[in-house]
């Protein structure tokens, strides 16, 4: 059997799989476990809807456990052994990595991801959202700025080498430099501590288009009524855009901001193809890379660290999210 015909026959095992599960725990549950007697057919009922929802659920938990739950518990207990997976050491590679200064510099340099990149990103990108939205051609421009988006982080990596080339002749960057008379090129990625800016500027070139969609979207959603109350009553543009509309849309600009943070914490991309984590550029996926294959152990604890600190991301998003419901 070739890998097509695989393909559709384990979708369709899938599928009637589910679809039969669905049938046959229904018929299971009303007229085996909880039967419509006389006596009690009411109560059953009730019971039987309490219970329904947990059969429909019960898929997707099972699979959360099986690929998530599983792998996670697993990985835990790798990363309390040695390279050779053999000897149990314990949080041993956990102190090896607090004690390692190249794993500090990564959290650092994390942060500094953490605290530049989504700020940055859903700033332009609400500012972008709120001047297209006046303009005839506003489409047009939100379709240039969204595009970034359709690039892979490896292809706009290699866009911004471009850039960043310590040739005047090719990089951009140098090129403006040597117009404006200054000395000599430089290479932007092997400047200390900024040439992690020049690299967080790739991701923000991407996400903005991400944000500008979303918000602008949720400006949109703003009623009119409100706007046009604020202009009668003598409010300026920035008092409109920053007292009335920001505040108003303030969920979805959290959301953009989270959704964002959680992807800088998983980047990995852009650092490896730009400088390979050289030049004082290591975040602790790239960190997490060079143990890969000769100390599991360790890379697994890495890989550990930072599902821990996406976990109170994506926990304050959830909390978040249950407000804007209420």
């Amino acid at each position: 059997m070739g890998p097509l015909m695989q393909g559709v026959l384990t979708i369709l095992i899938g599928v009637f799989g589910c679809i039969g599960y669905f049938y046959a725990s229904n018929i299971v549950l009303d007229r085996v476990i909880f039967p419509p007697r006389h006596d009690d057919a009411g109560r059953n009922i009730n019971r039987a809807n309490a219970v329904r929802p947990w059969l429909f659920l019960f898929p997707a938990l099972f699979a959360l456990t099986l690929y998530l739950v599983y792998p996670v518990v697993g990985s835990f207990i790798r990363s309390m052994y040695d390279r050779t997976g053999d000897t149990f050491i314990g949080f041993q590679n956990y102190q090896n990595l607090a004690a390692d200064p190249e794993f500090r510099s990564a959290v650092f340099n994390n942060l500094l991801w953490v605290l530049v990149v989504p700020a940055a990103a859903t700033f332009l990108g609400l500012v972008i959202a709120q001047l297209t939205d006046r303009l005839k051609w506003g489409g047009i421009a939100k379709s240039l700025i969204f595009m970034p988006m359709a690039i892979s982080f490896v292809g706009a990596s290699l866009i911004w080498k471009f850039v960043y080339a310590n040739d005047a002749s090719i990089g951009m960057l140098n090129a403006v430099r040597l117009f404006f008379g200054a000395d000599g090129p430089i290479d932007p990625l092997q400047v200390p501590f900024w040439n992690n800016f020049f690299l967080m500027v790739i991701l923000v070139w991407i996400q903005t288009g991400f944000a500008m969609v979303i918000l602008s979207a949720a400006l949109r959603g703003i009623p009119e009524e409100t706007i046009e109350a604020a202009i009668l009553d003598g409010a300026n543009p920035f008092q409109i855009f920053f007292k009335i509309q920001v505040p108003q849309i303030m969920g979805t600009i959290l959301v953009v901001w989270t959704t964002i943070t959680i992807l800088v914490l998983k980047v990995f991309d852009i650092v490896y193809t730009m400088t390979g984590g050289n030049f004082g550029t290591q975040i602790l996926p790239s960190y997490m890379m060079e143990y890969m294959f000769r100390d599991d152990g360790r890379a697994t604890a890495v890989a550990l660290v930072i599902m821990v600190l996406v976990l109170p991301v994506m926990i304050w998003n959830i909390r978040q999210a249950r407000k804007e419901m209420r």
